[in-house]
């Protein structure tokens, strides 16, 4: 089925609605967390408060992570997507009670780890009832739709985090902007609860026979199980791993550009400007994101996947360099824009491929130590930078460290005499 024949699908398109416009919500709420944490003028941006920031992220996804799809194989799916978006909702009413008050500390770290945590539930509730929902020849093709637009939202919803505070930040003080931001992304959370009382009950899951077998001591079981299974099958292991250090060093250059743009490219004295910035950039890498998508169909038909996943890796590794030699706000656009243009087409070449190499039964196994190997790379990878970057983010160190990460997965892991290159 093409694009726009599922984006007219009546059943897929009311789950496309409830992701779409969650994710959406998550870029304007993650815009005023860090305008608020690292682009408010009374606190200096370092780069080991923004790495902190990224663990404080994806913290909540590596802890719940194994244990998701246990909770999702015993109670009405759809009940769970209403309930969790109602919570996010709530629970954003208390950060935002915080963020006006100037609260910071362990009390807003608690409901912000908690927030992230209700995310990661919705999208492997939303990610486990697709297949009930299309025909299982459309999946590559609505999964992509699904995380490429959810992933291109993001982004567009943070440019909109940054327009609207840009408006309101004259007529209010900047944590009070940063709260009424978040009282937005509140009232768009309630949407997307509201939007899943157009699914019944059980129309995304879970079957019958899953409720009978779902058992909440199983998910350290399942985990062993996906870490057994990809033993087996070394290119799925090998491709995991590749998508794992490449997200991992966009993480690291993330905060390179983040301190670019709030301390050396902008007076440090006009965080607005920086925010603005950060966003344009980006931006970009948003862009990047969504061609890259497009792309990769068409690379793994004329040179198949493990080419063309070896092909992603490497062109990656060459993309740093530019940042490292001249870092100036043209090149950290370039830079950004190129690396999650390739790293998109790994990320969908791997995910074809590792679907290919799993039996259904061990899929979401598999996915769930997918999902903890990124996670735990994408930290990693924030709190190495932020102890090699100075605070102004100006240097080689950082983009030449990822380069050289990536040009070793493509020559070592990748190597076609291990990574055969088969379509």
């Amino acid at each position: 089925m093409s694009f726009l024949g599922l984006l007219r699908h009546p059943r897929f398109s009311r789950l496309l609605a409830i992701r779409w416009t969650g994710q959406g919500v998550d870029g304007i709420f993650q815009s005023a967390l860090a305008s608020f944490v690292l682009f408010s003028p009374e606190r200096q941006a370092n780069a080991l408060s923004a790495a902190l920031g990224f663990a404080v992220v994806l913290l909540p996804y590596s802890i719940v992570g194994p244990f998701v799809g246990t909770i999702l194989d015993r109670v009405s799916r759809q009940r769970a997507l209403f309930i969790a978006n109602m919570a996010r909702s709530a629970n954003l009413l208390l950060v935002a009670l915080f963020i006006f008050s100037g609260t910071t500390g362990l009390e807003l770290t608690t409901v912000v780890l908690v927030a992230f945590g209700i995310n990661r539930l919705i999208l492997a509730a939303l990610s486990a009832g697709l297949p009930l929902l299309i025909e299982s020849e459309s999946l590559i093709t609505a999964n992509a739709m699904a995380v490429t637009g959810g992933s291109v939202l993001v982004v567009i919803g943070g440019g909109i985090g940054v327009g609207v505070r840009a408006i309101i930040d004259s007529l209010a003080i900047a944590n009070h902007a940063d709260a009424l931001l978040i009282l937005i992304a509140a009232g768009g959370y309630l949407i997307a609860a509201l939007l899943t009382t157009r699914l019944t009950k059980y129309e995304i899951g879970p079957l019958q026979h899953e409720i009978k077998q779902a058992s909440f001591t199983q998910g350290i079981t399942e985990m062993r199980e996906g870490f057994y299974f990809l033993r087996i099958h070394g290119d799925a292991a090998r491709g995991i791993l590749a998508t794992a250090v490449h997200r991992g060093g966009l993480t690291a250059l993330t905060l390179t550009a983040l301190l670019l743009e709030r301390n050396s490219f902008n007076d440090p004295n006009m965080p607005e400007q920086g925010l603005k910035s950060f966003g344009f950039a980006l931006s970009f890498a948003g862009l990047g994101v969504f061609l890259g998508a497009f792309l990769a169909p068409y690379g793994v038909s004329k040179f198949g996947r493990h080419r063309w996943m070896r092909f992603a890796i490497l062109t990656s590794a060459a993309c740093p360099i530019i940042l490292a030699l001249s870092q100036t706000q043209l090149t950290l656009i370039f830079t950004a824009f190129l690396v999650s243009f390739f790293g998109q087409n790994l990320k969908v070449t791997n995910d074809a491929l590792v679907q290919s190499k799993i039996d259904d039964y061990y899929r979401g196994r598999v996915f769930a130590v997918y999902d903890v190997l990124v996670n735990a790379s994408i930290v990693s990878g924030g709190l190495i930078a932020a102890l090699l970057l100075p605070q102004s983010g100006l240097g080689s160190t950082v983009p030449l460290c990822v380069s050289a990460a990536y040009l070793l997965v493509g020559v070592r892991l990748l190597r076609s005499s291990i990574f055969p290159p088969v379509k």
